[in-house]
Formats: C-alpha cells, structure tokens, sequence
C-alpha cells in the first residue's frame, strides 16, 4: 500500500511495557512515507516507569515524526472538523481506555483524538495491551468489537498461566491492520495465540 500523502495519527496511552515494541512500527509508517501525528496519554507525559523517562520517550516521538505531541483535550479536539486523520491507531491502548472508549467517556487527549476519528466515520485501530481483557474489560472488548469504523489488531494472551485475563497485541501488525481498516474490513485472524508453550 503507498501511504504517501496519508496522515496517521498514532496514539499511546500508559502500557510502558509495550513502548519498545510500539516504536519501530512508527517507524514503519514513516518510512514507508505517511505523515505521523503523535498523541499521548497524560499518563505517557507525566510518568516515569523503569521502562524509560517521560522525557525519552516524548523525545523519541518528536524526532521520529518531526510533528509536536498533541497532549491535551484542546489540541485533540480540531482533529474532529479538520479531519485531519486517515486513520488513528492506539497502540498500545490500555484496559483503562479501552473501558472509557466503550462507555463514551472523553477525558484524555487520545479518547479525544478516538472521539473526533468516530465522529468523521474513519478507521479506528486498537492495539490492546490490558491485564483485564478476559476479566471485566471482556464486555468493553466486545461492545467495541461490533462498533462500525473500530479495527482490532490481533491479538492474544500473553501469559495464560501467570496472568489468564491478560490479552496483548502483535504489535507488527499494526501497519497491516491499518491497511484493512482502510479498506473497511477487520485483518484476520483476529484472536491469535500469542503464548509460546515450547
């Protein structure tokens, strides 16, 4: 697919563990020559984990896109009227927003950004990475699930013994699952297996 002259907005929220495996698929949309709009979670913005800095990784979008973070309701907000994004990713998106984004709650900039894709009918793509995704969260996965314009990345659990309600995303395929969307249909399979038994 040529994504050139194509905006993407690429949307993180608090799923530290997963920000090294998010990155190099923003590369991937770069280099393949989308225009890359950064968004990020307050959480993203303000906490440091022993995954990395607030500030490495607020620098490492900056660099990589060229854009500025939008980081704010206000700043989300004109994506709505401008239109501005052919499609938007929330990668990883957490239990937390998964459960807001379901109940039509609105009260980060990337469920702003989220709120603004739906209202212009453009794909939305969810990358989950949730503890919760076969405990409560189940219900809000599955009210997203037969959500016209919401596209899921594949995903599966990651640690069924350790954790058995945890569900993660292939991160690598979020650039396929945009393509997709793009074309209205969901990248399958869908539900993988994401564990490694051997």
């Amino acid at each position: 697919m040529n994504w050139k002259g194509l905006t993407v907005g690429f949307a993180l929220t608090g799923s530290h563990c997963t920000f090294e495996e998010v990155m190099p698929q923003i590369q991937r949309f770069i280099t393949a020559g989308a225009n890359v709009i950064p968004i990020a979670s307050y959480t993203l913005m303000s906490t440091d984990t022993r995954f990395g800095t607030s500030e490495k990784w607020q620098k490492q979008l900056k660099d990589m896109t060229g854009n500025d973070i939008i980081s704010t309701i206000v700043a989300a907000e004109p994506l709505g009227p401008t239109k501005l994004l052919d499609v938007l990713i929330i990668a990883p998106c957490t239990g937390n927003t998964t459960s807001k984004l379901a109940n039509a709650m609105t009260e980060s900039p990337v469920l702003m950004a989220a709120k603004a894709q739906m209202r212009n009918q453009n794909p939305l793509v969810l990358a989950i990475s949730t503890n919760d995704g076969l405990g409560l969260n189940a219900a809000n996965i599955a009210k997203l699930l037969i959500t016209k314009n919401i596209y899921f990345v594949p995903y599966g659990q990651d640690a069924p013994i350790a954790k058995p309600n945890s569900l993660v995303a292939r991160m690598d395929l979020i650039m396929e699952t945009c393509e997709s969307a793009l074309q209205g249909k969901q990248f399958q399979p869908m539900v993988i297996e994401r564990f490694n038994y051997s």
